[in-house]
């Protein structure tokens, strides 16, 4: 892995990738592969896949025989994104079943330069385990804290899914002077509970994440899937909701992917916007870092 340096620099070009996926490793690859590119042709900088992409979301069920679709961090995903990044010139956030060790699994993600070399990997750090999100079966707990990285074109921060909900985990991360924060995704409804509680469930998802972009003043990005996976025929399954979309530090939704269908999402970071909201919100200034002791505390009775 390339030792990290700090780096300054100008405005860049993120791409969020929205897609569907199949029961397949090698065609969900193939596909996320040409995504890639098209959203490199478009001119995306830094692109992000969702959560788990290699294969459809087999957290909904408890089955051992799953494990065999983890694999090494320098095994096939990024054998395969270091040659499409070199090809694009592009960093790619390439999420993947990481199998660190025997039995030691992670939930977690590559961070390719746009020259092909892996600048690090971030493994999630919050787990569910919640009615057909088992993850808590498969996946150990990361263990690398909340990380930046230098991509070629600026500073990014990368979390995971459950990690979205968590405003430590967001500040953490853009006090490392991230200007964007990635959330590669996996979350759906319930096709029982949808009528009565989607929307709500998706506005809560939606607004939680603009709301570290505003209280950190960086830029956020979330790349979900979308389509209807079941884990077996006749299981009601998850409907991923999509709307993967890109904020900017006052919250704004620069780009927004819909829920029904594929798309790349495209947005630019520009420092010098962050830095005028940051003058005119300065948070990070007025904050009271001698009175925050308390918040390692699991709650406080």
């Amino acid at each position: 892995m390339k030792q990290q340096k700090p780096r300054s620099g100008g405005k860049f070009t993120i791409g969020v990738i929205q897609m569907e996926f199949s029961t397949k490793p090698a065609e969900n690859m193939e596909a996320a592969a040409e995504q890639v590119g098209k959203a490199a042709s478009d001119g995306a900088q830094v692109i992000c896949l969702p959560e788990l992409y290699r294969s459809q979301y087999f957290c909904q069920r408890e089955d051992a025989a799953l494990f065999d679709l983890a694999e090494p961090s320098d095994g096939p995903s990024f054998e395969l994104f270091s040659r499409v990044a070199r090809k694009h010139r592009a960093a790619i956030i390439v999420p993947f079943f990481e199998r660190r060790a025997p039995g030691l699994y992670h939930n977690s993600a590559l961070i390719i330069d746009a020259d092909g070399s892996l600048l690090g990997v971030y493994r999630k750090m919050h787990i569910p385990d919640d009615p057909s999100y088992y993850e808590k079966f498969y996946f150990a707990p990361g263990d690398l804290g909340f990380r930046a990285f230098d991509t070629r074109f600026g500073r990014i921060g990368v979390l995971i899914c459950w990690d979205q909900w968590y405003p430590e985990a967001a500040r953490l991360t853009a006090l490392q002077n991230a200007p964007v924060l990635f959330y590669p995704t996996a979350i759906g409804w319930h096709p029982r509970e949808k009528a009565a509680v989607g929307e709500r469930q998706r506005d809560a998802w939606v607004t939680v994440q603009r709301g570290h972009a505003i209280a950190n003043g960086v830029y956020v990005a979330a790349a979900n899937r979308t389509g209807i996976e079941r884990p077996a025929p006749g299981d009601d399954g998850i409907e991923f909701w999509g709307s993967s979309f890109i904020a900017d530090p006052q919250g704004a939704i620069l780009a927004d992917g819909g829920s029904a269908t594929e798309a790349i999402l495209l947005a630019e970071i520009d420092p010098a916007h962050l830095e005028d909201v940051r003058r005119n919100w300065p948070f990070l200034r007025d904050r009271r870092i001698d009175a925050y002791g308390d918040i390692t505390r699991r709650l406080i009775d």
